[in-house]
């Protein structure tokens, strides 16, 4: 049992923080109140002076899938060898024994969603993850968060002298997976019991099956304009959930992005313009997708900027226009929302996990580093 007490509180849901206490049972939150008398063997944290957070969380990243310090050969996160493949699962690829995941952890990244990278047209299922653990299987939040698919640069430059080279393959490929993951599910339903009606089994489409009934989002990487609207005319064309991430160029069609109410996660913004699709890129754009009224989290793209520094990366958000409480919201309950976790994590809220940052300045203006990290009601030390 822990009681944190006498803190200056940010939920993550309102925007004024408050001082108050929180006691944590069996790693949830179980209250938070003006002031709790400590039970019996509770260890007791004095936070008079600090600032209470919730645990930070990354809608997008590939931790855990790289291979740190060892190259590609050590990395998990591209199949290149098949341009679909829909079947991979993050779980099977995550390495919880690398040090990325307690550098995350000590800066107050609790929670990571990660998985394939962006190589693919379809790449696999993204998973939620706590960053403290050694097993995956124990450091689950949500199995399956999302299915990645990918438009723009990245499927044409992998795959240029194999299978694709133009946005127009690119997209005809997702709707042929589509279609044919349609066709299999009717036949599936029409078959019914009867197992000799059944269509062969095949396990892309089986992996697609989630997609369709609405079960999962597709996770569309997609930096420039033209490739946002792609994405999303696609998954209105098959009637299905999407994300959209990175979203580079939001900024320049804000108002569309508003109107079509789809979740995104925006970044990396800390990283040199390294490609044709990124000449656009800035720190304002979380700001002005926020001000327009979408739902925005602030993502890193680990390791493409460090896990780490994802409350830095908030920071600048701060610094190029956006509200400090929308850019708490971005690397906290927005993120949780974004991968349907928000009824674990996300905000300071009783049955809630208890992941819980202590600091002794405010992390969005000054981008620093928490004195004490919780997860699930555990302290994470060096």
């Amino acid at each position: 049992m822990l009681l944190i007490k006498g803190g200056e509180i940010h939920d993550g849901i309102k925007e004024k923080g408050f001082v108050a206490d929180i006691l944590v049972e069996e790693g949830k939150i179980k209250r938070i109140a003006k002031s709790i008398k400590a039970p019996a063997g509770a260890r007791v944290v004095d936070a008079k002076g600090l600032f209470i957070y919730p645990g930070f969380i990354d809608a997008h990243s590939h931790l855990g899938m790289d291979g740190y310090g060892i190259g590609y050969e050590g990395a998990d996160y591209n199949e290149i060898n098949d341009i679909v493949s829909p079947q991979l699962r993050a779980i099977d690829g995550f390495k919880p024994m690398q040090p990325t995941l307690k550098s995350a952890a000590l800066a107050g990244v609790t929670t990571v969603n990660t998985g394939p990278g962006s190589a693919n047209v379809l790449g696999g299922t993204f998973i939620a993850v706590k960053t403290v653990g050694h097993r995956v299987d124990d450091m689950i939040v949500k199995r399956e968060t999302a299915m990645k698919c990918a438009f723009g640069e990245n499927p044409k430059r992998v795959y240029r002298d194999k299978t694709d080279s133009s946005r127009m393959t690119t997209a005809s490929k997702l709707r042929e997976m589509l279609f044919k993951a349609q066709e299999y599910m009717k036949k599936k339903e029409t078959a019914g019991d009867d197992l000799s009606k059944q269509p062969a089994f095949d396990m892309k489409l089986e992996a697609m099956l989630p997609i369709l009934r609405g079960e999962l989002a597709l996770k569309a990487h997609a930096h420039a304009t033209e490739d946002i609207f792609t994405a999303i005319r696609i998954a209105r064309e098959f009637d299905v959930k999407i994300t959209l991430e990175h979203v580079t160029e939001g900024h320049l069609i804000a108002e569309d992005l508003a109107k079509e109410d789809i979740p995104l996660a925006v970044g990396p913004s800390l990283t040199h313009a390294t490609k044709f699709e990124l000449r656009n890129k800035t720190f304002a754009t979380p700001g002005v997708l926020a001000k327009a009224g979408c739902q925005v989290s602030i993502i890193t793209d680990a390791p493409v900027i460090p896990q780490e520094y994802l409350a830095l990366c908030a920071a600048l958000a701060v610094k190029s226009g956006m509200a400090p409480f929308q850019a708490l919201q971005a690397i906290t309950i927005n993120p949780a929302r974004h991968c349907g976790i928000e009824d674990k994590v996300g905000s300071l809220e009783a049955g809630k996990d208890a992941d819980i940052l202590l600091f002794e300045e405010d992390p969005f203006l000054v981008a620093s580093h928490p004195v004490k990290v919780f997860v699930l009601g555990e302290e994470v030390t060096e």
